[in-house]
């Protein structure tokens, strides 16, 4: 089973820090983590730390190693800039790192993304004349057809309707329950949080503020140091946490 975990982790701009020491407990396959925090907290920067694209102090550890990262990437920019349709974008993102020889597998995966987050009706529209939140979902597909034992997504449901947030999400509850898949998800939505996520951490200008069960991670308190907000989070009739918002500090 994959797991992975921080160690000191930091990343800097130039000689501006954007995060300081990172470290967390080993994260597992089947766990979906949430990525919490205010604009500007540092979660994507983190995102980027974890795959190797920004340099700095401290360890990235992936199932024991520094090294070898089988990890998937769904970022917040989702713009289209390739003349392609959505089933050949697709199909690309399954075939980095493989042979160049499409086999029936790998269409037949790319059948299945678009099948999961039920786009299969745009296979054949070209990626620049999709909507916002269109973009969103192939891009999700994009990351969930290369079959990854990490999936990270940041902010997958901001271009989303409420609709497709819960689908999206549902998706992903159930894959890494199904293939013991470790996912982390940037999210703003807490009650998506509360919901879908076995785990939370919770940045603040680049420090990790808060990390565990996401039930115990999302409190008054905290809502209160790190968003601002006078908040409860009381048991819904079906038992379920939910977070009520009552005013900004």
């Amino acid at each position: 089973m994959v797991t992975l975990e921080l160690n000191r982790v930091s990343a800097r701009y130039g000689r501006r820090a954007i995060l300081q020491e990172i470290t967390t407990p080993p994260f597992k396959g089947g766990q979906i983590v949430a990525l919490l925090g205010p604009n500007a907290a540092g979660k994507s920067t983190l995102f980027r730390r974890i795959l190797g694209l920004l340099k700095g102090e401290g360890e990235v550890i992936i199932s024991g190693t520094s090294v070898d990262r089988p990890v998937a990437y769904m970022p917040q920019d989702t713009g289209a800039r390739a003349v392609l349709t959505v089933y050949e974008s697709v199909l690309l993102a399954r075939m980095q790192g493989r042979s160049l020889k499409v086999q029936p597998e790998d269409l037949a995966q790319v059948d299945r993304a678009l099948a999961e987050l039920s786009i299969t009706s745009l296979g054949e529209r070209d990626l620049g004349n999709l909507s916002g939140g269109q973009r969103q979902l192939v891009s999700a597909a994009q990351a969930l057809v290369q079959e990854p034992e990490i999936l990270m997504l940041d902010e997958p449901t901001s271009a989303l309707d409420l609709n497709r947030q819960i689908n999206l999400l549902s998706v992903l509850r159930r894959l890494a329950d199904e293939r013991n898949m470790l996912i982390l998800v940037a999210l703003h939505d807490l009650g998506h949080a509360l919901r879908f996520t076995d785990a939370s951490m919770v940045l603040e200008n680049g420090h990790l503020v808060a990390c565990g069960p996401t039930e115990d991670v999302i409190t008054p308190a905290l809502l209160h140091q790190v968003y601002k907000v006078t908040a409860r989070i009381e048991p819904c009739s079906k038992g379920r946490p939910q977070l009520i918002v009552e005013e900004a500090v």
